[in-house]
């Protein structure tokens, strides 16, 4: 996935396509680990995170946009 560096790039809509795919994606990954069908544990760690990271930067635009709007 991206680092977070390349995630401030896009745009706000797109941070949050991305991040409701993760989530599809970690769904699916539950399911597996349920199943036992899940090949990596790590890989779902690492949806995770970029989840994570994801909701960082969004939080971040966020916060920037407020703070733009007040001054």
């Amino acid at each position: 996935m991206a680092t977070a560096k390349e995630l401030k790039e896009l745009s706000a809509e797109d941070l949050k396509k991305r991040a409701d795919e993760l989530r599809g994606t970690l769904f699916q990954d539950r399911l597996s680990m349920r199943t036992g069908n899940l090949d990596s544990p790590s890989t779902r760690t690492q949806h995770r995170r970029d989840l994570a990271r994801i909701l960082t930067v969004l939080g971040e635009k966020a916060r920037a946009e407020k703070a733009a709007k007040k001054a």
